[in-house]
């Protein structure tokens, strides 16, 4: 069975976090963060050194690791009633990263909008992101040049996945806006999905 999917897309900085963390509060709709999935692991673990060594440089943890941490999480979530994918819609943020992880998912995810937050004004993504290191403790977010490669490595290896999926399913928001223009934006979009 496909999961009922929307994908929360965008570069480091552009409001994935925020808005999942708000849309996964509405009844029927579950927020997974990938990067939250890695966060969690215990350094000991060694994916968890794994997305440490990656993370730290503003690199993307590679492909096999990262589908097999958001299976499991999945199945953990099914098993546990915490999601029911009869019923339920899954809000994905942070995965797939690459075209070669959404050919990946292709069999599992049944995909039917990608929320594109876009944030034209780098200036404002570099300050969010130096915002949330201070407040989250994040080492990816804390130097410049990480969060200058994160952004390169978006343009170069995420942004491709917008066109994996098609003009047809990717919903552009202007993320430069205050998030509660953006989760007005974002609302209406989902409401269209699901009628």
């Amino acid at each position: 069975m496909k999961l009922r999917t929307i994908l929360l897309f965008g570069s480091p900085g552009a409001g994935k976090g925020t808005q999942g963390k708000i849309l996964g509060k509405i009844p029927n709709h579950l927020h997974v963060s990938s990067g939250d999935l890695f966060r969690n692991l215990r350094i000991q673990n060694p994916l968890g050194q794994t997305f440490l060594d990656y993370a730290s440089k503003g690199s993307l943890v590679p492909d096999k690791p990262t589908i097999e941490l958001w299976r499991d999480d999945i199945e953990n979530r099914i098993h546990n009633g915490i999601f029911h994918p009869e019923t339920d819609t899954l809000l994905l943020d942070g995965i797939p990263r690459n075209v070669t992880q959404a050919k990946l998912l292709d069999d599992n995810l049944n995909i039917v909008g990608v929320l594109n937050l876009f944030c034209k004004d780098m200036d404002i993504m570099v300050d969010r992101l130096q915002a949330r290191a201070l407040r989250q403790n994040r080492l990816d977010d804390a130097n410049l040049d990480i969060i200058r490669n994160r952004l390169e490595v978006y343009e170069a290896e995420t942004r491709p996945v917008l066109d994996h999926y098609g003009d047809a399913l990717v919903h552009t928001i202007d993320s430069t806006q205050s998030p509660v223009l953006v989760l007005r934006d974002t609302l209406e979009i989902l409401a269209k999905l699901e009628a």
